[in-house]
C-alpha cells in the first residue's frame, strides 16, 4: 500500500527562509512573489464563496505598511483589471509605506485610484463604510506578527469583524499567531484564507481554524519542497 506524504505545514521561520531562497538562490524578487500573491488572492476574491463577484457588489481592502498590505495592493490592481473597483483603505500614512509595498501603492495612484489613510480620527467613517461592502479583504498584518495587537489595528480588527460582508484573508489573518494558533488580542474572523506555499503551523491548531474559515493554498511559483526537503525527508528548512 502506498504511503500518502503528510500535508507540509510551514513555521514562520520557514515561510521567511523559503522567501529568501527564493530571492537568493532561484533569483526570484520579492516583488515577483508579491504580484503572484496579489493575484490569487484578487482571483478567490472574484469567486469569494463560490459565486462569481457581482460589479455591483461593494469590495474593501485594508491594507496594512508591509508587505501584506502590499500583497493587498496588488489585489487591489488586478480586481480592477477585472472590473471590479474596490475602496482600498490604508493602515498608515502614504508616506510610510517603503520598498516593494510602495511600489505597488505608488502604482494604485498613477491609476488614479484613491487610497483612504486611516486615523483614529476618522474611524467612525470607516465603520459606516465598512457596514455596506459584501467583500472584505484582511490585508492588514501578515504572519511576522509578533506582540498584541494593538492601536487603529485593533480598532479596524473590531470593525471588519462587526462587518457583515464575507472576509478574505490575505496569507492569514490579521491578529493570529501563525505558529502557536493564538489569538493575539483580537483577530479577524475570515470566511476564508488565501495562504502562500503551504498552510502555516498556527492555522492547523489553538484558534486557528475557527478564525481562517476555509483555507486555500497558492502557489508562488516557487518549487517549495526543492526549498525545504532536508536530507531524511523531512521538512525543515
Amino acid at each position: 500500500m502506498q504511503r500518502r506524504n503528510k500535508p507540509i505545514l510551514l513555521s514562520v521561520r520557514q515561510a521567511k527562509e523559503i522567501d529568501k531562497k527564493a530571492r537568493e538562490v532561484l533569483g526570484i524578487s520579492t516583488l515577483v512573489l508579491m504580484e503572484n500573491a496579489g493575484r490569487a488572492v484578487a482571483e478567490e476574491a472574484e469567486f469569494c464563496g463560490n459565486t462569481r463577484f457581482n460589479r455591483m457588489n461593494r469590495c474593501a481592502i485594508f491594507c496594512g505598511k508591509g508587505n501584506n498590505g502590499g500583497d493587498g495592493l496588488v489585489a487591489a490592481r488586478h480586481l480592477l483589471l477585472r472590473g471590479i473597483k474596490p475602496d482600498i483603505f490604508l493602515a498608515a500614512d502614504v508616506g510610510e509605506v517603503k520598498n516593494e509595498a510602495r511600489i505597488n501603492l505608488d502604482i494604485i495612484l498613477k491609476l488614479k485610484q484613491k487610497i483612504f489613510e486611516v486615523r483614529q480620527n476618522n474611524l467612525r467613517l470607516v465603520r459606516a463604510k465598512a457596514m455596506r461592502y459584501h467583500l472584505i479583504v484582511d490585508a492588514l498584518l501578515g504572519i511576522g506578527l509578533s506582540g498584541e495587537v494593538s492601536g487603529v489595528f485593533r480598532d479596524l480588527i473590531g470593525i471588519i469583524n462587526m462587518s457583515k460582508a464575507k472576509k478574505l484573508a490575505v496569507d492569514i489573518p490579521s491578529g493570529l499567531d501563525a505558529d502557536s494558533g493564538q489569538v493575539l488580542g483580537c483577530c479577524v474572523s475570515a470566511d476564508n484564507t488565501v495562504t502562500f506555499a503551504a498552510k502555516k503551523i498556527g492555522m492547523t491548531k489553538g484558534a486557528g481554524p475557527k478564525y481562517c474559515g476555509r483555507i486555500i493554498v497558492r502557489d508562488l511559483g516557487i518549487p517549495i519542497v526543492n526549498l525545504t526537503k532536508n536530507r531524511r525527508g523531512g521538512y525543515a528548512v
